[in-house]
């Protein structure tokens, strides 16, 4: 994948290459196995994380290549 092409972290203003996959959901609008995702670089992982985790949105944090290879393909949303 190349840099243009490469997901770029979910966190604002960021424009590093992202590495993890946060999979998230809103209980209150969301069904259970509803799943929406964030990208996040090293940096931002923990911040965007803790963000999710206070409001009990935060299911799943896993690498995005691993995400990518089981079939999750590229998070957007």
């Amino acid at each position: 994948m190349s840099d243009e092409t490469a997901p770029i972290c979910s966190a604002k203003g960021c424009r590093t290459a992202a590495v993890w996959v946060l999979a998230w959901n809103n209980p209150k609008i969301h069904t259970p196995e509803r799943r929406k995702t964030w990208i996040a670089c090293e940096e931002h992982r923990e911040h965007l994380s803790q963000f999710l985790g206070v409001r009990g949105f935060l299911k799943d944090v896993v690498p995005l290549a691993d995400w990518e290879s089981a079939g999750g393909s590229r998070p957007l949303d």
